[in-house]
């Protein structure tokens, strides 16, 4: 199949409505449901405080193991989460939370070397915020993400987005790849759905992490780097020779078409 936009249908749109409700509420604080995981007990309280004041609704937990009992009974919508606690540990912690649900993860660490952010990113994190910070900081990535849910609920909607054996419903949130279901991170979606909205086109890295992370963050590069490579392995039959996400030397990515039947042969 060519790269193509099927438009929604209405009666479709009414079908699905019910499971709708709650991503577009989201885009208020009030339904916003956040979990906050440090076992600093001055920052949790502050975190905690500060964002109720913002109108967040938030839950709290002073260690991994509480968090995710908490994850497992509650309806969360985000993670703030420190990585180095006593017992289970941030990284774990999102390990396991990432194996239940693709809920945005912002992981909160004074483990500034780009060893430890890339090893985040590689399991499954969606953001971090190096210690110390401030409050407005981490205003400022909520705010992010609420436009990024409201850029997924209110842009300009297609049905159907598909080049070659990858295919995107944007109405079910979900991405087939030679026929089988693929569980993305929110991240890891919406760069696929830019770079096919694009094909063949080369994106820099700069304007990846701009209109995916949605703020300007120097080092940002290195997560677009590492968040293509999660997105290789999920979408690719060789994700060290990759055929859909190509690296374009000195100008950053681009989704190709030139070998997509090549791949769906190969795949039959």
């Amino acid at each position: 199949m060519n790269n193509q936009i099927l438009h929604r249908n209405n009666a479709n749109q009414a079908e699905h409505g019910r499971n709708q409700i709650r991503t577009c509420n989201l885009l208020s604080p009030e339904n916003f449901r956040i979990l906050v995981v440090d076992d600093e007990d001055p920052l949790r309280n502050l975190l905690e405080a500060s964002l109720r004041r913002l109108g967040y609704n938030v839950m709290a937990a002073c260690d991994g193991e509480t968090a995710l009992e908490i994850f497992a009974e509650e309806d969360i919508d985000l993670v703030l989460l420190d990585v180095v606690m006593p017992g289970i540990d941030g990284y774990q912690t999102c390990e396991e939370i990432r194996k239940r649900s693709d809920v945005p993860v912002v992981m909160l660490t004074a483990l500034n070397r780009s060893d430890d952010i890339v090893h985040g990113f590689n399991i499954g994190a969606d953001d971090y915020i190096p210690k110390p910070f401030t409050f407005r900081e981490v205003e400022a990535r909520l705010q992010s993400i609420l436009r990024r849910i409201s850029w997924i609920t209110e842009k300009p909607s297609f049905c159907v987005l598909a080049h070659g054996d990858i295919t995107i419903d944007d109405e079910k949130q979900t991405v087939i790849v030679r026929g089988e279901k693929v569980e993305l991170t929110p991240i890891e979606y919406q760069l696929l759905i830019h770079v096919m909205r694009s094909p063949d086109r080369p994106i820099s890295k700069d304007e990846l992490f701009r209109h995916v992370w949605g703020y300007e963050q120097s080092g940002g590069t290195n997560l677009v780097e590492v968040a293509i490579r999660r997105l290789r392995e999920k979408i690719e039959i060789n994700p060290s020779e990759p055929v859909y996400l190509v690296t374009v030397r000195g100008a950053g990515y681009k989704f190709s078409t030139e070998h997509s039947l090549a791949q769906v042969a190969l795949a039959a």
